[in-house]
């Protein structure tokens, strides 16, 4: 006796079977939300950013004997050895009127840039536990990493105007400018941190790469030097000083050297410094954000 098998059932078309979901209020499980949707739900989460941001600092340091003295001792060390390589054997100070206060503002303005890079190249690959365990906006782990950073900086910067004080730099009208500058860096390093964070998930080995592009991008912005000093005598052309005076990093670091410190002055910028400052802040976050966000859904995945 044959048993003949009844055929299998006829199987829905794929639109009827999206339809019938529709219908019923069914959705792609992790599929990206529109842009404004994604954005409100990242605002929704602004107390997880800030609690986030916060705790990562508070635990940095922790199991150092000195604790968050380190957020002020580091790039004071680092100004240390840049001064006796740079200023001293190099003699990169002369011609450039009160160095050491030069060089400390740049050393700590370019430390926050090249954290908050680092920090976004480890945004996804280093907290694939959350990211895989809950549901919210993968862009509030780099957002929340640059918050970090610039909790760290305003730690620091306490440093900072000790040292200005100890060589006479005292506070006059212009530091209020230090606030606008430090408000569009900031911008310009979380752009930047979200645009390392889609692709070193992607592709880890990024992370290994950036500490030489983040020393190559140092030595250009002039944190140690001057850049406009290169035109002098024609050792470089103009179109090269302006270009390298034109990367945003140079553009912070001069801004922040403008405002508080007397002997550098509006000559020493680049023309239209404050468009530029803004320019790469909106360019750079704006970018940044969206580029991010188009990758929402495979972020923590394979």
């Amino acid at each position: 006796m044959t048993t003949t098998l009844a055929p299998p059932p006829p199987q829905a078309p794929a639109e009827d079977l999206r339809a019938l979901a529709l219908r019923h209020g069914l959705t792609v499980s992790g599929a990206r939300p529109s842009l404004p949707a994604y954005v409100r739900q990242l605002w929704s989460r602004r107390d997880f950013i800030t609690a986030f941001a916060t705790a990562r600092l508070t635990a940095q340091y922790s199991q150092a004997r000195l604790g968050q003295v380190w957020q002020v001792m580091t790039p004071l060390l680092n100004a240390a050895v840049y001064y006796a390589i740079f200023g001293v054997l190099m003699n990169a100070k002369h011609g450039v009127p009160d160095y050491v206060p030069f060089l400390i503002t740049g050393i700590f303005v370019w430390t926050f840039t090249s954290d908050t890079v680092m920090a976004g190249t480890r945004a996804i690959s280093g907290n694939l536990g959350l990211v895989r365990a809950l549901h919210f906006p993968r862009a509030g782990l780099p957002i929340s990493l640059a918050l970090q950073q610039l909790q760290q900086l305003l730690l620091s910067l306490s440093a900072l105007v000790v040292i200005l004080f100890c060589f006479g730099e005292f506070p006059t009208w212009s530091w209020l400018l230090a606030v606008p500058a430090l408000l569009c860096q900031a911008l310009f390093n979380t752009g930047v941190a979200l645009v390392l964070a889609r692709l070193a998930a992607r592709t880890p080995d990024i992370t290994q790469l950036m500490p030489f592009v983040l020393r190559t991008w140092m030595y250009a912005s002039g944190a140690m030097w001057s850049i406009q000093n290169l035109a002098v005598g024609g050792r470089f052309p103009e179109g090269v000083v302006l270009a390298l005076q034109c990367n945003p990093a140079a553009v912070y670091i001069d801004l922040m050297r403008f405002a508080l410190i007397g002997s550098y002055t509006a000559a020493q910028l680049p023309p239209h410094v404050w468009a530029l400052a803004v320019g790469w802040a909106l360019l750079a976050f704006a970018g940044g954000f969206i580029w991010f966000w188009k990758a929402e859904e495979t972020y923590g995945r394979g």
